[in-house]
């Protein structure tokens, strides 16, 4: 199951995933025994409600390389969870963050005041109980950028799809920018200009997977050791190593989430 050109690609930690998505489900246990035993040290599974968030910290108890993030998505503000849920949920020991959270303007953007209430109190959440947050951003950069400058916490832009000039309000903030397999796509015009100016130390690495697998296996089911390819693009881009990039990003991964 686990591409031969993939092992010995140490250290690969991967700050945002969706590995409670069903099309793991026959797969999951021998992809993550796989995966850890071939470099991969480290995953945040997230969670977009309050029963995939249940679901993220149970894989989270069963793996040791796993943590859970646990949150309420934008799209899923209506699934019923409540912020008590959430505040309930992220005392467990292997919750690392309040994620995933943010603005989602392009598939519904009648209920913008909504999505920013939620959004906001979630990053009071966060900030109350001393956990970073992971920002979902789609076509909402304006009021994303806004609403991070207001509360200033600590986190990880994920999935990272705005511009430079953007991306430059975001590091002075402090907060870190997540480069996932869009990067290696040949129609990411603007993502190759932002890599170039992130600090070494606000570096992460991501697969939003089961989505955005990198080429070349773009279109796949994706997984947490195709992060090879991103950061193989991200040190061509850079001007330096895919081994270096794998270390920063993943000493930058224990940094935000506090672990060992």
């Amino acid at each position: 199951m686990y591409s031969d050109d993939l092992i010995n690609s140490y250290p690969i930690f991967d700050t945002h995933a969706h590995y409670d998505d069903e099309r793991f489900d026959s797969i999951r246990d021998e992809l993550f025994h796989e995966m850890h035993q071939n470099g991969v040290c480290g995953i945040v599974s997230c969670g977009c409600d309050e029963a995939s968030s249940k679901r993220a910290l149970k894989m989270a108890e069963q793996n040791d390389f796993v943590y859970a993030a646990v949150g309420i998505h934008p799209s899923n503000i209506d699934s019923g969870t409540t912020i008590e849920q959430i505040r309930s949920l992220a005392t467990h020991p292997k919750c690392v963050a309040i994620g995933e959270i943010g603005l989602d303007y392009y598939w519904v953007d009648d209920n913008k005041p909504q999505q920013i209430e939620i959004f906001e109190r979630q990053i009071l959440l966060a900030k109350e109980l001393d956990l970073p947050i992971l920002v979902h951003d789609r076509d909402a950069h304006g009021d994303t950028l806004e609403i991070l400058k207001k509360y200033k916490p600590k986190g990880v832009v994920h999935c990272y799809s705005g511009s430079v000039e953007m991306a430059e309000e975001i590091i002075k903030l402090g907060m870190y920018i997540g480069v996932g397999g869009v990067v290696t796509f040949n129609n990411a015009k603007k993502l190759p200009d932002v890599v170039k100016i992130i600090p070494d130390e606000l570096l992460l690495v991501e697969t939003d997977c089961p989505y955005l697998a990198p080429v070349p296996y773009r279109g796949k089911l994706c997984h947490s050791g195709m992060i090879k390819y991103t950061a193989q693009k991200i040190a061509e881009i850079r001007g330096t190593t895919t081994q270096q990039i794998l270390n920063l990003t993943a000493k930058n991964a224990k940094n935000l989430f506090l672990i060992k």
